[in-house]
């Protein structure tokens, strides 16, 4: 009697070892843990399976009169190695923490603090400034598709909108998705044979069709879901944020980071990236240093800061953080996109811990490389400056969007798109950084380079007030330069003193200027080169 119930406990442990690991599969297959041990929710799909197989021990070995016969002493041991298992995760953690390791949390990320804006940051172009936010992206994209009912009916826009460098110019980019499973069913075959851009610049949208569909993505199902796609390919790896872009010659990509960790979930960081083809499903995995040039996103904007804000918080020690607080600092809580060159940056300000509404300068980092350079440019928070930006035509209750910081004049300068309930751009409002009080509001109707000047001229005549000298020059050199569509004057005069003027100062009188001439100028010192304000 006693070998027929060992032999029948041990069938019912065979059995329940198989329906857990059904019930596994299909966990495995519905919630796509990844087999690392430093994923969290790799230890959350064993403690699941490890809960599964108890309670079928527990509540499979019952006898007719519904006392359990065996199982109290598996459901103890399991239980008590679940217990050490997340003693350890916990304890593992703890030793991680900053309270003991502020100076690797310090050192997430390198930043050069010797950052020079006036040398690094060239002269505003406008012709390159992004001036759409996403959600203005967002608006031009859903018209586009609009206006085309064969695909609305079949398709939807993805709110994804990941700001690239394509082809030198600065565009947002996102994929359509099915419009649900019915029309997945229907369209699967070819698949989805299309994406949107939209000029960053110009406001120009459009849809760019495909020869073939794209399969694996994010609304598709079963083995063309994107996550599943990834994790079946890719078992061990850790996915990050995840964005949609295309390569210079068009052809769509998902770019996915990879994740590592110290410990369990802590001192995340970036290993590489995974480029899939969505139309394809091929893919293959690169370390950060081999990323190809054309990827704009391997490093998230929510990953820069938490270690922007770790390198601020941590760079005299923990205690330091809490208490003392010297030299400690923080990002501002918002952040924009720039691009320079071929790559993709973000920018932030970065505020003493006290949030007193001033920045003590801004980052710019290199969402590709991580490269990254702090710029001591004190000034106001961005919040500030966008208030005072909507205080100027309060009673037109627009929004703004997160500013711009731009190199105007040889000035620090956010530029600010003020829009209405509609999300259409009105004004354009440019405030000065150093001094936020220091605003002008124009027209959006006249363009962004009319604002400008208008912007310079107020600024003109406010150093004219506060710090211009006159002067009485005799003109020995003089030659011109047209940057960003302006004429500038640049002026040596017989005391070997330079200066610089816009054709505005004097539009009338500069280009008749000679050697030899003689002219009373008000004009600032500068570094470099004195900047004339008046000429006469």
């Amino acid at each position: 009697m006693k070998k027929v119930i060992i032999e029948e406990r041990k069938n019912n442990t065979f059995i329940n070892l198989v329906i857990t690991a059904i019930l596994g599969f299909v966990f495995y297959f519905l919630f796509l843990p990844a087999f690392n041990l430093t994923s969290m929710g790799f230890w959350g799909f064993i403690f699941l399976l490890f809960g599964v197989f108890t309670l079928l021990n527990l509540f499979g070995n019952i006898d007719s009169r519904g006392n359990i016969i065996s199982g109290i002493k598996l459901l103890v041991s399991l239980v008590s190695l679940m217990g050490v298992v997340l003693s350890l995760i916990i304890a593992i953690n703890f030793i991680l923490s900053p309270i003991f390791n502020s100076k690797l949390y310090s050192k997430r990320i390198d930043v050069n603090t010797k950052g020079d804006f006036y040398k690094d940051i060239e002269e505003v172009d406008f012709d390159k400034l992004p001036l759409l936010d996403k959600a203005s992206s967002q608006k031009l994209g859903d018209r586009v598709m609009g206006q085309m009912p064969e695909l609305v009916s079949q398709f939807y826009v993805s709110d994804l909108y990941t700001q690239i460098n394509y082809q030198n110019k600065i565009v947002r980019v996102t994929p359509l998705e099915y419009n649900g499973f019915f029309k997945y069913l229907a369209n699967k075959k070819e698949g989805i044979k299309g994406y949107i851009t939209v000029n960053s610049v110009s406001g120009k949208s459009k849809l760019v069709k495909l020869e073939k569909g794209m399969k694996y993505m994010d609304s598709a199902i079963l083995l063309e879901d994107l996550n599943r796609k990834l994790r079946f390919t890719y078992p061990t790896k850790i996915f990050g944020e995840k964005s949609f872009e295309i390569d210079n010659e068009g052809n769509p990509y998902w770019v996915v980071p990879v994740l590592k960790y110290t410990g369990i979930e802590m001192l995340e960081e970036i290993d590489g990236v995974v480029l899939l083809d969505p139309i394809t499903g091929k893919s293959k995995f690169y370390k950060t240093k081999d990323v190809p040039k054309w990827v704009d996103h391997v490093y998230s904007a929510k990953l820069i800061i938490e270690q922007l804000d770790d390198w601020g918080s941590y760079k005299n020690g923990f205690l330091n953080s809490l208490f003392g607080q010297k030299d400690v600092t923080m990002t501002t809580s918002g952040y924009n996109y720039t691009v320079m060159g071929d790559d993709v940056y973000l920018y932030t300000g970065i505020t003493s811990v006290s949030s007193d509404e001033s920045n003590l300068g801004f980052v710019l980092s290199n969402l590709r490389t991580k490269d990254t350079v702090f710029y001591s440019v004190p000034g106001a928070e961005e919040y500030s400056a966008m208030e005072s930006a909507k205080g100027q035509v309060q009673q037109m209750n627009y929004t703004a969007t997160f500013p711009l910081l731009i190199n105007l004049n040889n000035k620090a300068t956010y530029v600010i798109s003020l829009k209405d309930k509609a999300g259409l751009v009105k004004m354009y409002a440019f405030v000065d950084v150093a001094d936020y009080q220091n605003v002008v509001v124009t027209d959006a109707k006249a363009g962004i380079e009319e604002a400008a000047k208008s912007y310079i001229n107020n600024a003109n005549l406010k150093e004219d007030k506060e710090s211009s000298k006159t002067n009485e020059i005799t003109v020995e050199s003089i030659t011109t330069a047209v940057i960003n569509g302006n004429t500038y004057y640049y002026i040596t005069d017989t005391n070997k003193n330079r200066y610089y003027a816009s054709v505005e100062v004097a539009k009338y009188k500069l280009p008749f200027l000679k050697n030899g001439d003689i002219v009373t100028i008000t004009y600032n010192e500068l570094s470099d080169i004195n900047k004339i304000s008046k000429l006469k």
